[in-house]
Parts: C-alpha cells; sequence; structure tokens
C-alpha cells in the first residue's frame, strides 16, 4: 500500500468513526477492496454492509441522481459520509498514483462533483485534504 494511502486511510476511519455510535447502520457505496468495512468491523461495528462494483459500468448517469437514492435509503437524521477526489485536482492524484505514492483508481473519475453542489444533505462538515480530497459529512433533514 502506497505511504500517502496508509496514512489516508488511518485519518478517513479516525474522521468518520468519531461520534458514529457502535451500533449504527452503515452502507458503504463504492467500497473498493472492503478495507474501510474490515476496519470498522475490527473496531466493533457490526452493522456494516459494503457494496462495489466488479469491472467498469458501461453507463454512468448523473451523479447527482445518485444522492436522491442515498436521500431515499436514509432515515431522517441519517448521516451521508463521503469522500472523493476534488475535481480540478484529479490530476494531482494521478500523478501520485503513476509515481507510486497513492492507490491507483479503481474507476475512471469521470463524474467527480464539488461536495458543496450536494444539495439535499444538510452539510455538517466538508473537508479539504491536501487541497486534493474532500471529505464531507451530511445530515438527512429530520423533517423530511
Amino acid at each position: 500500500m502506497p505511504l500517502l494511502s496508509q496514512y489516508a486511510r488511518k485519518q478517513k476511519l479516525s474522521y468518520f468513526t468519531r461520534e458514529l455510535p457502535k451500533n449504527a447502520r452503515i452502507l458503504e457505496v463504492g467500497c473498493g477492496d472492503g478495507w474501510f468495512g474490515v476496519q470498522l468491523k475490527s473496531a466493533g461495528y457490526k452493522n456494516y454492509v459494503g457494496l462495489d462494483l466488479k469491472g467498469p459500468a458501461d453507463i454512468v448517469g448523473n451523479i447527482l441522481e445518485c444522492f436522491q437514492e442515498f436521500f431515499d435509503l436514509l432515515k431522517p437524521g441519517g448521516l451521508l459520509m463521503l469522500t472523493s477526489p476534488v475535481p480540478h485536482m484529479d490530476w494531482a492524484c494521478k500523478l501520485l498514483e503513476r509515481f507510486g505514492l497513492n492507490q491507483k483508481r479503481t474507476s475512471p473519475h469521470d463524474h467527480l462533483l464539488y461536495f458543496r453542489n450536494v444539495r439535499m444533505f444538510e452539510p455538517l462538515e466538508i473537508k479539504i485534504i491536501g487541497g486534493m480530497a474532500q471529505w464531507g459529512r451530511f445530515l438527512k433533514p429530520a423533517s423530511c
């Protein structure tokens, strides 16, 4: 595992599990190699399900349509947690991958978006990590 990826994974685990109750029901969409789920389970989180495509999809629609599905799945007051490259810095991620400093992507990054454009959820926090990655925690409003 490349050095930057190891560091980012540790930070990501800490960021996303703070204030997350051990009995939380967790669905990870786009779980890749399943690393996050393994870490959650070893930390005592029992209600975890990870989903990912095997191989590239034939068609990827408007990524914002996925947020409607997330919205429908989450209960009121539920938490949506996201990670993604910052769209205008994806070139830097590719460069780090080329030099073996960051893990290789498991899918093309053809549909990146800025988290500030996620409108149907209430943003709790959006962090920019190293200028290249964005991590976000969003709340489904309780009154929907």
